[in-house]
């Protein structure tokens, strides 16, 4: 079975470049990863609609730029939602002096990991986190 990635939008005017090689990319890290994939969808939103996700969902009263729901019934299958807030990501890049495109993509390798089960709570969870979305990052090829 093919898996099933979605990109979604709601509430926001935004259209992802590149989509089949994100795609592909997106299959081959997760294979890396010694994981298959279902079922995924990206939903890019703004802040305010993923600050009532974190209210409702999680009890956080804070903007965040992702937030990723994981509905794996079984062990080493990928089915989710990732949310990810547009607002957020281009603060953040200008934040991190980055690009959007780049940190558009980091965050969506990010709710990846983490629905492969990777934390980010503890410094040394964040390192390792970290260096595992610069690694993904690198072998993403746009052009």
């Amino acid at each position: 079975m093919k898996p099933i990635i979605e990109f979604n939008k709601t509430n926001i005017s935004f259209e992802l470049k590149h989509k089949t090689k994100v795609r592909a990319w997106i299959e081959a890290s997760v294979k890396e990863e010694g994981y298959n994939l279902d079922n995924l969808s990206y939903i890019f939103c703004d802040d305010k609609y993923l600050l009532k996700l974190n209210k409702d969902y999680l009890n956080h009263d804070t903007f965040t730029d992702i937030i990723t729901f994981d509905y794996s019934e079984k062990k080493g299958i990928i089915n989710g939602e990732i949310y990810i807030s547009i607002d957020r990501v281009k603060a953040n890049a200008k934040e991190f002096k980055s690009t959007f495109i780049n940190e558009l993509h980091r965050v969506m390798i990010h709710g990846i990991l983490h629905l492969c089960g990777y934390k980010d709570k503890s410094s040394k969870q964040k390192l390792e986190m970290r260096a595992k979305e610069d690694y993904y990052l690198s072998h993403l090829i746009l052009g």
